[in-house]
């Protein structure tokens, strides 16, 4: 929106030319939704804590949790619209893959949503009913992978339509699997379905304790940032051998807004938390990391990336799996971070250990890119 304006304005006093510039645009993105979430967040936990909006702790978790209950939550409504009010100020709105993420964050959101406030309603940490929940998270993923198989289509180069399909490989230079293969787009989509569910159920999994979830996010989104910049510009993704998809160059405004907006909720969300993001924001910020992941044709470094947020997912599935097989539990609690509480870890000592992982994940997802 802004870019339109300041751009018009260029014609008249040349230094409001330089907003059109992406990675000034990225930056002020960033320092947009950060000052967003810092002014507005406080006003947002008061508000949240005269409706009574408090979470409800379960009561076969940690026993030091139960002293949480009542914390507000649904504090993912305050991401989520730093995120929307940076990314349609700084965004060129006429790129589909910026609505595509925007459309993505309001599913999502409006899933967790429900979810929360049946919670809330009810002081039922079970929420909305498991059936709807993960149909409306079904048609949000079958909606990305759908919009974004009928994009390729478009393109007028038979090798980028390819390209915007098939599953590039880390470390291997010239090999992908080639989902384009596949009629009408299903390996594609199918496989679209499974990045962004698993990666918005891993992110709503990984988020609880203060500040585990938020700043590994933060990582995360900073990383893709980087893959969408190299991949929208054709002499980078040249050079590194990746995929050049034009769309991808305005996706680093929206990682850009959920860096901003995740650093100023993690100033109300860190030890002792003011407030929790609860599912409307891990299930929106999840879904738009895995969306992005396959915009930018890059899912197995977006696991890599994201491997903490894959550890705690993977912790529950054996632990339900390994109880209905062997009636014996893999771990004390899951999810994982629950674990290390539960051998005696503190959760301040669980949070930053956890977040040093998260930050050499990032580092060696990103190391993929040069090593081809």
């Amino acid at each position: 929106m802004l870019v339109w304006l300041f751009g018009w304005l260029g014609q008249y006093y040349t230094p409001f030319s330089a907003v059109s510039s992406l990675t000034l645009r990225a930056l002020l993105a960033v320092v947009t939704a950060l000052v967003f979430s810092m002014m507005f967040g406080g006003r947002v936990i008061r508000h949240l804590r005269s409706l009574k909006y408090g979470q409800a702790i379960r009561n076969d978790g940690p026993q030091s949790h139960l002293a949480k209950t009542g914390t507000p939550t649904m504090g993912g409504v305050l991401i989520l619209s730093a995120i929307g009010i940076s990314t349609l100020l700084w965004a060129r709105l006429n790129n589909p893959y910026v609505w595509i993420l925007l459309v993505v964050m309001v599913i999502f959101g409006a899933v967790g949503w429900a979810d929360d406030w049946l919670k809330i309603k009810y002081k039922d940490p079970k929420g909305l009913i498991a059936r709807k929940k993960y149909f409306w998270l079904s048609m949000g993923a079958l909606f990305v992978g759908v919009s974004l198989y009928y994009i390729a289509t478009l393109q007028p180069d038979i090798n980028t339509t390819r390209e915007m399909q098939d599953l590039l490989l880390p470390v291997f230079k010239d090999w992908m699997i080639p989902f384009s293969a596949v009629p009408f787009g299903i390996g594609f989509i199918i496989f679209t379905y499974f990045v962004i569910n698993g990666a918005s159920n891993a992110v709503n999994l990984t988020d609880g304790l203060d500040g585990l979830a938020i700043l590994p996010v933060v990582l995360v989104a900073a990383g893709l940032g980087a893959m969408a910049y190299v991949s929208g510009d054709v002499r980078f993704a040249d050079y590194l051998h990746v995929p050049y998809i034009p769309y991808n160059s305005e996706v680093i405004i929206v990682c850009g807004s959920m860096v901003g907006a995740g650093l100023g909720f993690l100033w109300f969300n860190a030890h002792p938390a003011q407030v929790f993001m609860g599912d409307v924001g891990a299930l929106a910020l999840g879904a738009m990391l895995g969306t992005i992941a396959v915009m930018t044709r890059q899912e197995i470094a977006f696991a890599i990336m994201g491997g903490l947020f894959v550890a705690e997912a993977l912790s529950v599935m054996l632990q339900v799996g390994s109880y209905k097989l062997r009636k014996k539990r893999v771990f004390r609690m899951a999810p994982l971070h629950h674990h290390f509480e539960e051998i005696g870890w503190k959760e301040t000592q669980v949070v930053a250990r956890f977040w040093i992982i998260a930050i050499i994940l990032v580092i060696l997802g990103l190391m993929t890119l040069k090593l081809r």
